[in-house]
């Protein structure tokens, strides 16, 4: 037996995991992503909130992110490809991190942007 879920419908589930702290954005950002995996690969989902909040993780911005998997500066600025200058600061504008950080996630994860923040796939 199935249930065809809405948008809305899985991102209500997602938000109703007590055990997570999924923004509505974040949630409905989420949904859409699995449903557009679900469309793509032409496989049905199961709705297995818990292995998603295993798998999947919210952040306000990509800064965050990276503040919370680099162990340490030196960690960023050599897994980043990032440059010092002379006096030890990034020479990188905060667009450049950015996307350094962007394609850092695209080539080891999945990556979704929304308004309010970013939701990353543990790797």
């Amino acid at each position: 037996m199935k249930t065809t879920l809405s948008t809305s419908d899985i991102a209500r589930a997602l938000k109703s995991d007590q055990n997570a702290a999924w923004t509505w954005d974040g949630a409905k950002a989420l949904a859409e992503y699995l449903e557009q995996l679900e469309e793509d690969t032409g496989e049905e989902i199961e709705l297995d909130v818990c292995a998603i909040r295993c798998d999947f993780s919210e952040f306000a911005s990509l800064e965050a992110w990276a503040s919370d998997y680099f162990r340490n500066q030196a960690d960023a600025v050599d897994k980043l490809g990032l440059t010092l200058g002379m006096d030890g600061s990034i020479d990188e504008d905060s667009e450049e991190i950015d996307d350094l950080i962007r394609s850092f996630i695209r080539d080891n994860g999945q990556l979704i942007e929304f308004d309010g923040g970013i939701i990353v796939s543990s790797f």
